[in-house]
């Protein structure tokens, strides 16, 4: 039975090649393996049970569009991204659904993190996760877009103040 199910997982991550090839992005079957032992691994380090294709597909599909993903680096930013949703699923508690972890991490990947893993782990789901285990529910309404604003203890470059500073000195 584990073996049908890990075969199911395979084909459901094979068949998102159709997709991702868009953006210049295919696995071969033996980094589809890859993903789905890592996938099993993760489950059991976060001692999580699922069930059905998993995550993995739905990483794929939000994630494969990214600037800041070639076919030198996907099989391992897959790996990286399906370990950080799963801990955060944890983190938050179940809080949040797939769909609004996924949105959430993908945006904070393309415009804050600028495709660094780690300060999308360590800082962005960090403070995330502590604002929805603190009881915020926010992120419902808005499917998890536009949240780390309010959160973000990094004050970022804005390019009208930047324009008008420039302005002023000239």
């Amino acid at each position: 039975m584990i073996l049908l199910q890990q075969k199911n997982q395979l084909a459901k991550v094979m068949e998102t090649n159709e997709m991702s090839a868009r953006y210049g992005l295919a696995l071969t079957e033996q980094e589809a393996e890859l993903l789905v032992s890592e996938r099993i691994q993760t489950l059991r380090a976060e001692r999580r049970v699922e069930f059905g294709p998993g995550i993995l597909p739905r990483v794929i599909e939000e994630f494969c569009d990214s600037d800041f993903i070639d076919q030198n680096n996907y099989v391992d930013t897959l790996i990286r991204l399906q370990e950080i949703f799963y801990l955060y699923k944890n983190e938050m508690h179940d809080e949040i659904s797939d769909e609004e972890l996924l949105h959430f991490m993908k945006e904070q990947f393309e415009e804050v993190c600028f495709g660094d893993l780690g300060y999308l782990e360590g800082t962005c789901l960090r403070i995330f996760a502590e604002a929805v285990r603190a009881g915020y529910r926010g992120y419902q309404a808005s499917e998890g877009y536009g949240e780390y604003g309010a959160f973000d203890e990094v004050k970022r470059w804005d390019r009208e103040l930047y324009l008008e500073a420039l302005y002023d000195l000239f």
